[in-house]
């Protein structure tokens, strides 16, 4: 049984972030953002991935701290202007996590062929569990989708209740490049 957070997330790696993330370019960067645990950075340093792992409070991932393909940055990605620049990551992963105005700032800083990853929670979530209650923090119907960038290639979209009772709404999309495939594989 995995063990579970304060916010009522699995410390385990996401199954969407499990499923998706062999889209990602091996040899180039990946941002988490509100890296919290350390969970999908850990599970990306195992595979030899380059990270650069980013919260408010990086103490969850202190352990961590030390490898070489590792970045950790504390920063107030709310309250700061957005630090990174455009063009710069092969893949951005963003779960249990909501800032709508982040996402102008993660379509520029994906590469091109560049993986956008995110799953997070709808407002049926705080109907069932009490979490989030913030409308600020939850996504409301079908709102992924639509806060997609224009020109992003959607890859997958799910919403709904999940086998452990989470409500959330999932994405996977890419900022097309030269290489971009005519298709991509739903069982990677």
């Amino acid at each position: 049984m995995a063990k579970i957070l304060p916010c009522g997330c699995p410390v385990r790696p996401s199954f969407w972030v499990m499923r998706w993330r062999g889209l990602i370019a091996p040899e180039g960067e990946v941002l988490d953002v509100a890296c919290g645990e350390g969970r999908h950075t850990a599970m990306l340093l195992l595979e030899g991935r380059r990270v650069l792992a980013c919260d408010i409070n990086t103490a969850g991932v202190a352990e961590l701290e030390g490898d070489p393909r590792l970045t950790v940055e504390e920063r107030d990605l709310e309250g700061d202007p957005w630090p990174w620049g455009p063009n710069r990551f092969a893949g951005i992963i963003v779960t249990n996590y909501l800032h709508r105005a982040h996402f102008s700032h993660y379509w520029e800083s994906l590469a091109p062929e560049g993986v956008f990853i995110m799953e997070t929670y709808t407002r049926a979530n705080g109907f069932i569990w009490g979490h989030p209650r913030s409308p600020a923090h939850f996504l409301e119907e079908g709102e992924l989708v639509r806060l997609m960038p224009a020109g992003a290639r959607l890859v997958a979209y799910e919403e709904g209740q999940t086998a452990e009772g989470w409500c959330v709404a999932r994405i996977c999309f890419v900022k097309p490049g030269s290489g971009t495939p005519l298709a991509y594989g739903l069982t990677p």
